[in-house]
């Protein structure tokens, strides 16, 4: 991005007062942004511990740890505090840059002005509003002794520390004229949201999409995007009132399922650190290697076989971007059809168990986890035959590896052992009852974490795998707790009433309404993130599908689906700029590239739902 820079002094001369104040201020950011990745790091070891104590004490002792649960909870929204200022100028921030790109100079900057002010409301929202929730509430916690307010202390100190991090990435990089601009607009927009009222005839769920799409094109972090634009939806007449806001954001981010996500992430990362990971590779190499497109199609098996452990597609996009991207192209593969199988077979992670996307669904939908983990085996099983076909329709490069013996296929699969039993703790853990899915997830993390220990995995390497988790869990937990003030004014709006009445319109047939669903699926994941959508569209829709008499669980595995076919589509199609940050190749190459492979998963969505349909007992 092309930005106002600090014009260097001249070589041995001393530095002017904004090279110092540049130097400064970019000294405290890297050490504000180093003690915050720590502090996330600790938490979450903590956390960890905490759901480990309770699971031990439960089965081994027979006892209980009161008071586990409110106390993970808690720290989960002191985990996400914390790391909330860690995301907004990283790949974390979920940022829709791809149009602010094509800016000359001067309208990137003003682009950059306007995304930093939504930042400032949403850190005055979380620092104001919890304050006044604070002066307002009374009580303690009856299993912790805590106060209540507590809580929303942990996302005020969050607001604030965000609000400082924008001021010294703007002065660490020498746009004090930005700063003050960013600061003027979001300070007037902020005071303007409380006292204005605006004589306009417009839904304010409406007028908070319009808002937040504004923030989207001007590339603000989307949590901040939703949080900004649900306070300044109160002029045009929003019931939700400043701390409402807040405390709706703490509440979305207060549940005990949710904790599985960090340790998910926390899973991934250790396997992939502790080399677990290049033994799956390995063992797809033995069984596809030898076969036409034989390096593409161990691409994806790798996905099929990492998607158990990792649960995150951005994670294997990264995986993948770095480890077979070299390889592919040195074996003859344009280097975009390379990024583009990488990326496609990347959406596998959060279809198969574990899934970081069905954890979501179930939390905002109350679905069975168990019983969507299920049909995620069988939704990723036609998704990667359906990438299998279209990567041998497609790709002409011969492998020029030789068939392995059945004794070498056996000492692949032998030391993939580790990470396959990854699997097993999780799927059947949760299914057969024996613990929660967030324990589950705790006892996965536990298991990657003992084979890094026995791997002799470097202190470093551990505290890293720590960090990144800590800060990538902050960042979702975010988006799940600002994107329900939107969800609620969706709800207020009676908004699941016009899309019934829609499909109404065409029949209300469980075919029409799939494929109504399907359609605003498709188009909302060409703008949102899979986990905003999930958030705000799989309440609306589930209502609508399990009246037309669609199984719901059915129908949350095809919307998952959908929303991830939107994480390979422009403009948003995070997969794809993941896999282009990570190879330096263009986005539009691989956004041309992934064409056929993203007809072959619409055609995979198109059979799951056929699925869904034959299984109505009136339809068959």
């Amino acid at each position: 991005m092309i930005l106002e820079a600090t014009k260097p002094s001249p070589p041995g001369a001393r530095p002017g007062f904004r090279d110092a104040v540049a130097i400064r201020a970019g000294l405290v950011l890297s050490r504000l942004e180093t003690g915050l990745g720590a502090l996330c790091a600790g938490i979450l070891a903590l956390l960890l511990a905490v759901v480990l104590l309770s699971v031990g004490l439960r089965y081994g002792l027979g006892s209980a740890f009161l008071g586990s649960d409110e106390l993970a909870i808690w720290l989960h929204v002191a985990l996400i505090a914390i790391g909330a200022p860690l995301s907004i100028h990283s790949a974390l921030a979920m940022r829709l840059d791809v149009l602010t790109r094509l800016l000359p100079a001067a309208g990137q900057r003003a682009a950059l002005v306007l995304a930093d002010s939504f930042v400032i409301v949403g850190g005055l929202v979380l620092v104001f509003g919890g304050g006044e929730i604070i002066a307002m509430l009374g009580g303690v916690s009856p299993t912790l002794g805590l106060p209540e307010w507590v809580r929303f202390a942990f996302l005020g100190l969050g607001g604030a520390l965000t609000l400082l991090v924008v001021v010294l990435k703007h002065l660490s990089e020498g746009r004090a004229w930005l700063l003050l601009a960013v600061l003027v607009i979001g300070t007037t927009l902020y005071i303007g949201g409380d006292s204005l009222v605006l004589p306009v005839c417009l839904p304010p769920s409406l007028a908070l999409g319009l808002i937040a799409l504004v923030g989207l094109v001007v590339a603000a972090p989307l949590p901040f995007a939703f949080l900004a634009a649900a306070y300044l939806a109160i002029p045009f007449g929003s019931s939700m009132p400043e701390p409402a806001m807040v405390a709706s954001v703490v509440s979305g981010m207060s549940k005990f399922l949710l904790l599985a996500i960090p340790f998910f992430l926390l899973a991934g990362g250790l396997l992939t650190a502790s080399g677990v990971a290049g033994q799956l590779v390995r063992f797809a190499a033995a069984l596809v290697g030898h076969k036409r497109a034989g390096l593409a199609q161990t691409t994806l098996l790798t996905s099929v076989l990492f998607s158990g452990a990792s649960g995150s597609s951005v994670a294997n996009a990264a995986f993948g971007a770095s480890t077979f991207q070299p390889e592919l192209v040195k074996r003859g593969y344009p280097p975009a059809q390379a990024g583009a199988i990488i990326a496609a077979t990347s959406v596998l992670d959060n279809v198969i168990p574990p899934s970081i996307a069905f954890l979501i669904l179930a939390a905002a939908t109350n679905l069975s986890v168990g019983s969507l983990l299920v049909g995620g085996f069988v939704a990723g099983a036609v998704m990667a035959v359906a990438l299998a076909v279209a990567i041998h329709l497609t790709v002409r490069v011969r492998s020029a590896e030789a068939r392995t013996t059945p004794a070498e296929r056996r000492n692949a699969a032998i030391a993939a052992i580790p990470a396959f039993g990854l699997g097993v703790i999780v799927v059947a853990g949760i299914r057969l009852g024996v613990v929660t899915t967030t324990e589950a997830a705790a006892l996965a993390a536990l298991y990657t974490l003992l084979i890094g220990l026995f791997g002799r995995l470097s202190a470093h390497s551990l505290y890293a795998a720590f960090r990144q988790a800590g800060a990538e869990a902050s960042a979702i937990g975010l988006l799940i707790g600002t994107a329900a003030p939107f969800a609620f004014l969706l709800a207020v709006d009676d908004i699941s009433g016009l899309v019934a009445s829609l499909a109404d319109s065409f029949g209300g047939s469980p075919v029409a309404v799939l494929l109504l669903s399907n359609l605003i699926l498709l188009v909302v994941g060409l703008v949102l993130d899979i986990g905003a959508a999930i958030l705000l569209f799989g309440p609306l829709l589930l209502p609508l599908a399990v009246a037309a008499g669609i199984d719901p669980i059915h129908f949350g595995v095809i919307l998952v689906v959908n929303l991830m076919i939107g994480g390979l589509t422009p403009p948003v199609g995070m997969l794809v700029y993941v896999v282009s940050g990570v190879t330096k190749l263009p986005a539009g190459s691989l956004f041309r590239a992934i064409l056929p492979y993203l007809f072959a998963l619409v055609v995979a969505l198109a059979l799951l739902s056929a699925g869904a349909i034959l299984a109505i007992p009136s339809v068959r």
